[in-house]
């Protein structure tokens, strides 16, 4: 057993650079390159709270948004006859992979204006969040937002409280 492996905490290992980004059950997730491992399948998605590089990831979602002012520019300026060559198939799955790697929730660095709605449908409890300078919400973990923005949580629930008077009941 090395030095960095002990019975508990496992074996260490470096991040060595930010391949892609998705997000899964609205949570971050990232695919690692690891030092030392240079074979494509040893990469791993990994959740952001798996993670201490903040650095690489910031790196990392500058670079991409880079990217994508980049294609926007060019999509703007590319013409009709461009588009037209491009047929409907890869228009389709560009898109879909664009809405993939989508930045969504906190990870937008937005603030949040509201939430709207609540639901369980995944089988985890989601708000709906409203962003201020923004039309798009987002479903967000009520588990995150509880700790992003525990007063719009708070608040949201107060405007949802029904009051019973036991005295009323009594009456009856």
């Amino acid at each position: 057993m090395s030095d960095n492996e002990s019975g508990s905490g496992g074996e260490e290992f470096e991040v060595e650079k930010i391949l892609e980004h998705r997000t899964r059950k609205g949570k971050p997730e990232y695919l690692i390159k690891w030092k030392g491992y240079d074979n494509e399948e040893d990469n791993t998605w990994e959740p952001i709270e798996n993670l201490d590089c903040q650095d690489k990831i910031d790196e990392f979602m500058s670079k991409l948004k880079e990217k994508e002012k980049k294609k926007d520019k060019s999509e703007k300026s590319g013409s009709e006859k461009r588009k037209s060559e491009a047929g409907p198939r890869k228009d389709e799955s560009a898109k879909k992979k664009k809405e993939d790697t989508k930045l969504r929730g906190f990870a937008r660095g937005l603030t949040a204006e509201r939430i709207i709605g609540a639901t369980n449908d995944p089988g985890e409890l989601f708000f709906l969040i409203k962003w201020k300078g923004s039309d798009e919400a987002d479903l967000v973990p009520a588990k995150e937002a509880n700790v992003q923005i525990p007063q719009i949580v708070i608040k949201f629930y107060e405007e949802r409280l029904n009051w019973y008077d036991t005295k009323d009941n009594e009456d009856e």
